[in-house]
């Protein structure tokens, strides 16, 4: 099983969420339908990033140090390869 961490923009003001978890499409579809009170008001979201790592604790960990990130360091980590989505064009 894979575990991901996942950077989220709202199309309506493009402010980001960083989150966990294992079902990365349902997760967005939740967002988007209004079902996390803190990212209902800002809808729709976008996944701009998708990390993938073999254990939660890793994923976890990563999150945390994700939701401390300045907006400069979000955008360079979407454009870089660790990205998942970045490799998965084409």
């Amino acid at each position: 099983m894979n575990f991901y961490v996942y950077i989220i923009q709202s199309e309506r003001d493009g402010s980001f969420y960083k989150g966990f978890t294992e079902n990365p499409n349902q997760r967005i579809e939740q967002h988007n339908q209004g079902e996390c009170t803190y990212t209902s008001q800002k809808i729709p979201w976008k996944l701009v990033a998708l990390l993938q790592f073999e254990s939660k604790r890793e994923a976890l960990i990563k999150e945390k140090k994700l939701k401390k990130y300045s907006t400069e360091s979000l955008i360079a980590l979407i454009q870089s390869n660790q990205n998942i989505l970045n490799s998965s064009v084409g």
